[in-house]
């Protein structure tokens, strides 16, 4: 019988092709790549909920992410859930992660036999160290399955504009909240930084907001849509020698706190534009 493995991220899928791969292994791999710590949940389970519109709007407006990313995992969790294979769903403690283990054991919720697990380290997203893993999966008990499955019931519930991931429970998080964590790293940064450090870049601002208690990983759209939105509130600004309408493959976007009185800030170095 064929085993489908499923995992979160691109990167992670494709590293744990290669692990199966070169186990010289047949079986089928699925990664799931929306990320749901952010953005609508409710009613987004089936392609042809109603939820999954208004979730594919919310990636069209951060752009940076695939126009069917959120219809192709609707798609992909369809298309399993009629089948027998036995399914492994590898995860590590990151959120986004547990949030697609949840949703899985909700979709298969009626076919409990078929549900495994490999319970991962962050730092064995690696083929050789997948590879060690295989013969690692275990079935899930048909109570922690409920569990799970009512877990994402009440994150798609509640409905939240982000999901915190703490002490092993999900709590609704606003864009309020992560805006703040974000001005007060640029804050943080512009007072540490020597004159002549290199500007941050989006994804290293976006792994500190993780670090610094966001309560999942801040993705690089994430952060740059955040960063469009706090300038045309005026909580950062351009600097004068940048055009507000370039492109985002330009080199840099200069940040700065409009509401401080002081000299402009080279918070941070982005592909970044301020058209909305």
């Amino acid at each position: 019988m064929t085993t489908i493995h499923l995992i979160h991220g691109e990167a992670a899928a494709a590293a744990l092709q290669q692990a199966i791969h070169n186990a010289a292994r047949a079986d089928r791999v699925i990664g799931l790549r929306d990320d749901l710590t952010v953005g609508p949940l409710r009613d987004i389970d089936e392609t042809q909920d109603a939820g999954v519109a208004q979730r594919a709007a919310f990636w069209a407006l951060l752009g940076g992410v695939p126009d069917t990313l959120t219809l192709d995992d609707c798609a992909a969790l369809d298309a399993l859930v009629p089948g027998d294979a036995n399914v492994v769903v590898w995860h590590t403690h990151d959120a986004a992660h547990q949030l697609a283990l949840r949703r899985v054991c909700y979709r298969l919720r009626c076919a409990p036999q078929r549900l495994n697990e490999v319970r991962l380290a962050a730092d064995e997203l690696t083929p050789a160290r997948l590879e060690a893993r295989l013969a690692d999966a275990a079935p899930i008990s048909v109570l922690r399955i409920t569990r799970l499955a009512l877990e994402w019931q009440e994150a798609k519930f509640a409905n939240g504009e982000t999901r915190r991931w703490r002490d092993n429970t999900f709590t609704s998080g606003t864009w309020a909240d992560l805006d703040t964590l974000i001005l007060d790293l640029l804050d943080t940064a512009h007072a540490q930084r020597p004159a002549d450090a290199p500007w941050l870049t989006s994804g290293a601002l976006g792994a500190a907001l993780t670090r610094a208690g966001a309560g999942f990983a801040v993705a690089e759209p994430v952060v740059l849509w955040r960063l469009r939105e706090l300038a045309a509130a005026e909580e950062l600004r351009l600097r004068d020698d940048m055009c507000a309408s370039c492109a985002p493959s330009a080199a840099d976007a200069r940040l700065a706190r409009s509401r401080a009185a002081r000299l402009v800030l080279p918070h941070m170095a982005a592909h970044l534009s301020l058209s909305r």
